[in-house]
């Protein structure tokens, strides 16, 4: 038999150095928090909203996007924000209608004073399919029903973001899928209140050139949304664009709002979020 002896300096050293390995529950580092990052919750239906929450809280996030108002106190008992939240309307059928208008801008009197008491800061909404429409019709008719909630956003402090989509893969014939179209709706109905949801996956699809497009539009801009091209997947190599670098780009403008994570895991869900959010920790 081999008896072992270890003198008292030798066990705390050992202790030591056990405390100094990591925890497999230990806290990520950190985020800088430069980018006020979010998650967009139908991306990661298959699980609960309260775990989640917990987990974004958790990676470093400060919002989940897109729920619903009954769910906001679920995100919310977390510290994280609601921060893009149904306005008005759907994506084919929006202000570019004149016969929407009444019914929309009834959904905005109920939705916008909700959010308001909540300090929810942004509510969506769309311009709606051309459905044969010409643009310029579709501009006309979105600047005259935006301009009937205008005034109600802006008292509340709420912002209505509509929401650029490209028409070429996703959404076919959505009349908001240029930026261009989508700054002049805003110059238009010139309004603090009123801004663009600019989603970076979207516009990738349809343009490019995101980096200058944002520098040259972003105090029209009032959130952004991220995904993959193509596919909609995680932030990696797989995508054309350099997420650092647009990320980078953002923070450089002074922007202060939201930036949301909105692609289709295709590994771990809470993996490629805590990836992205790093990634995009600029």
């Amino acid at each position: 038999m081999i008896l072992t002896v270890m003198t008292r300096r030798t066990v705390f050293q050992l202790a030591g150095a056990a405390a100094a390995l990591p925890s497999l529950s230990a806290q990520p580092a950190p985020l800088k928090g430069r980018l006020k990052q979010s998650a967009a919750r139908w991306c990661y239906s298959k699980i609960g909203l309260d775990d989640l929450a917990r987990e974004a809280a958790r990676i470093g996030l400060k919002g989940i996007d897109l729920i619903d108002y009954k769910e906001w106190p679920t995100v919310q008992k977390y510290g994280l924000v609601p921060a893009m939240t149904p306005g008005a309307g759907g994506i084919a059928d929006g202000f570019n209608r004149k016969e929407n208008h009444d019914k929309l801008v009834r959904e905005m009197e109920e939705n916008i004073p909700r959010a308001a008491a909540a300090k929810v800061p942004n509510v969506i909404t769309f311009s709606g399919n051309r459905r044969g429409q010409a643009d310029a019709e579709g501009l006309d008719n979105c600047t005259i029903g935006l301009n009937r909630v205008k005034k109600l956003a802006e008292d509340k402090g709420v912002t209505v973001c509509v929401e650029l989509l490209n028409s070429k893969i996703d959404h076919h014939d959505y009349q908001c899928d240029h930026t261009a179209w989508g700054v002049e709706l805003i110059k238009r109905v010139d309004s603090p209140r009123v801004k663009l949801l600019y989603d970076i996956y979207h516009m990738q699809i349809m343009e490019g050139d995101i980096i200058r497009t944002i520098r040259q539009n972003i105090q029209y801009i009032a959130h952004f949304h991220t995904g993959g091209v193509p596919g909609r997947h995680e932030l990696d190599g797989t995508q054309e664009l350099q997420w650092r670098a647009v990320a980078e780009a953002i923070v450089g403008t002074g922007f202060t709002g939201y930036f949301a994570h909105e692609f289709v895991p295709t590994r771990d869900p809470i993996t490629s979020l805590e990836e992205a959010a790093k990634l995009c920790d600029v």
